[in-house]
């Protein structure tokens, strides 16, 4: 009704809708607060107290006194709607601080304290000068309140009205030593406060005695401490009230942090620890190193649990607004250099011997002697070698070869995305994130691109000389303000075979299928329709459903019994294809239903197995041939070419 109903006929009854047990209550209601504003919010009051947790991020856009005093208590009170309070006091601080003052130099309680801690949150966010222009509204009485809040020490003030117990299992005689940076360790009582210091701090928001600790001691000595607290917690069953061990990984870890947890959330979900996966992906944002984003965008683009993938899909965007990127744009520049140099290589010194580890166009490694002679591998350090350079300079090989691996395989579906999605970056763009990197100039220089500049493309390869060089081999300059893209076959036209013959000249292996990718064209009377009827009562393996994923399908909503009974690829804004599943995908038993019947294959606006209920307005012929090309592909590859 207050979706679709005449806007002036339902509005009056807003006043009257107090609604106390709603499915999907946030996506329900987020709708009906933007199609009426202020006039929902007295809704949304009514209904936070029941599902503060799911509810609280639809009052983002909401400044009233009432909100700020739930912000404020769930700040601290709610561990579910924590970041959502942040994000609000972020936001709205400097306007919302004036309605907090009366509370926090008011009667002494729960609701005191939550305005307190929340106004320390707004200074924190938005400065000290904000909070005291707030507080000179109410006279002189409140201001010496809410000087005396803001002038107690930090590490004082921040302090919660009941301290935390460090549990058992963080025994400090159990944990790696902290070493200081002045020489020594830590004794076991400054390790115990170093432990209050992290159950003190929460997502978001450190105890500001973290920073000190870090000054205090040697970064990799944290890092290894906080991993040892860390499988300590795992070992005690992970105590939920206990979380901040994991968190602290994001407080105190490094790159080799990130490589041993990812592996771990990985894993979580399909243990029944979906909650602690997501948590997980705060931690790599926290670290927010190249390698942690990295990681983070790995697991946004290929992990077998749908949910996880999705809200590390959703972290990385929130990394990329913070930035003022697109995600894309995040992508391109998290690809780490790991320290090599402009020719994609690296020494490694074993204090007796030095040898230079270089990527070929494959991105496999390879190993020079002192004398340039190439060797199988990295030999491991021997007695004469330096006794404790030389084993770490062999373990930062390792990992730089796991890293580059890595690297690899992601950039490659990368780039492959990025031409089938027709994706183009400024010609500065080019240079600076793929032809002047020391491994992705391998891959771009085994690919063709295009240049397009006033509506004019040129077809070009990079050499190895990272010039640029046309079909018939001739020197090519694109222009400054061209734009450049990968080239798919079908925008190649007739010179296709041409420089299929000028890759073989030079026995270059591409990198993923461009040149020799099937071109595939839907015939003359499918083309102006909306269904794919040649594909429809094809039975398929449940397998090669589920190998959709890999080119950017989406398994659908678990229906009754918990089956996923479609799956769609987006093609386009409101564009998606859509193949209805018999028997479905049975949520966690995937091959409950070894095969599955392609019912109906169409075009709709949104996924969903509800064909026979729609109109359908879309064609094939809205589609550009590019898309359709590689939809064909996948549809031909998943029925095993029966309808090619």
């Amino acid at each position: 009704m207050f979706l679709h109903g005449p806007e002036e006929t339902v509005r009056p009854w807003l006043g009257k809708w107090a609604p106390d047990d709603l499915w999907d209550a946030e996506e329900t209601l987020k709708p009906v607060a933007a199609r009426f504003g202020l006039d929902a919010l007295p809704v949304l009051l009514r209904a936070a107290p029941h599902q503060p947790g799911s509810l609280a991020s639809l009052f983002l856009p909401y400044v009233d006194v009432a909100v700020a005093r739930h912000m404020a208590d769930w700040s601290i009170r709610l561990k579910s709607a924590a970041a959502t309070a942040r994000s609000w006091f972020a936001r709205h601080g400097a306007t919302a601080a004036a309605y907090l003052v009366p509370d926090a130099v008011g009667k002494a309680g729960a609701g005191r304290r939550a305005a307190e801690q929340a106004l320390l949150q707004i200074a924190a966010f938005h400065g000290d000068a904000v909070v005291r222009e707030a507080a000179a509204g109410y006279g002189a009485d409140a201001v010496g309140v809410i000087d005396e809040l803001l002038s107690a020490d930090p590490l004082e003030r921040a302090l919660p009205a009941r301290m935390p117990v460090v549990p058992a299992w963080a025994e400090p005689a159990l944990l790696p030593q902290i070493r200081v940076r002045a020489g020594g360790a830590l004794p076991e009582e400054s390790v115990r406060h170093a432990l209050m210091l992290l159950a003190l701090s929460r997502p978001g928001e450190t105890y500001p005695g973290v920073a000190v600790l870090k000054e205090t001691a040697e970064p990799e000595s944290l890092a290894a401490f906080a991993w040892g607290l860390f499988e300590q917690w795992r070992l005690s069953g992970m105590p939920a009230k206990e979380s901040w061990a994991l968190h602290a990984l994001g407080l105190l870890g490094d790159d080799g942090t990130v490589r041993g947890l990812t592996p771990v959330i990985r894993a979580w979900p399909g243990e029944g620890a979906h909650h602690r996966a997501v948590e997980g992906l705060d931690v790599l944002a926290a670290v927010g190193t190249d390698v942690a984003l990295l990681h983070l965008h790995g697991i946004s683009q290929r992990v077998k649990f749908k949910a996880l993938k999705v809200r590390a899909q959703e972290k990385i965007a929130e990394v990329a607004s913070g930035l003022g990127l697109t995600g894309e744009q995040l992508s391109d520049r998290l690809v780490p250099d790991f320290g090599l140099d402009a020719g994609g290589s690296t020494v490694v010194d074993y204090g007796t011997r030095r040898f230079t580890v270089g990527f070929d166009e494959q991105l496999r490694p390879y190993v020079l002697d002192g004398d340039g002679k190439r060797r199988k591998d990295l030999p491991m350090p021997g007695a004469r070698d330096d006794a404790e350079l030389a084993p770490a300079e062999r373990k930062r090989f390792m990992a730089l070869k796991k890293d580059v691996r890595t690297v690899a395989s992601d950039q490659v579906r990368r780039l492959e995305a990025a031409m089938v999605a027709q994706r183009s970056w400024t010609m500065a763009e080019f240079r600076e994130l793929f032809l002047r990197h020391p491994l992705l100039w391998h891959l771009v220089r085994r690919l063709v691109w295009l240049s397009e500049t006033d509506g004019v493309t040129t077809a070009f390869r990079v050499a190895e000389d990272r010039t640029f060089a046309n079909v018939e081999d001739d020197p090519f300059e694109p222009a400054d303000d061209a734009a450049v893209r990968i080239a798919h076959p079908l925008a190649l036209g007739e010179e296709l075979d041409n420089w299929s013959e000028v890759f073989a000249d030079y026995e270059i292996l591409q990198p993923f299928p461009q040149l020799g990718r099937a071109v595939l064209r839907l015939a003359e009377e499918d083309a102006h329709g909306y269904r794919l009827t040649r594909f429809e009562g094809l039975k398929v393996p449940t397998g090669k459903v589920l190998g959709l994923e890999r080119r950017g399908w989406e398994r659908g909503v678990p229906q009754d019994a918990g089956v996923e009974r479609w799956i769609s690829k987006q093609l386009a804004d409101n564009v998606h294809l859509v193949i209805a599943l018999d028997s479905g995908i049975a949520v966690g038993v995937v091959d409950m239903f070894p095969d599955q019947t392609l019912e109906t294959v169409w075009l709709d606006e949104q996924p969903n197995d509800h064909y026979p209920l729609h109109t359908h307005p879309l064609r094939f012929t809205d589609l550009d041939p590019v898309t359709v090309s590689e939809l064909l592909a996948d549809l031909t590859e998943l029925t095993g070419g029966v309808a090619s």
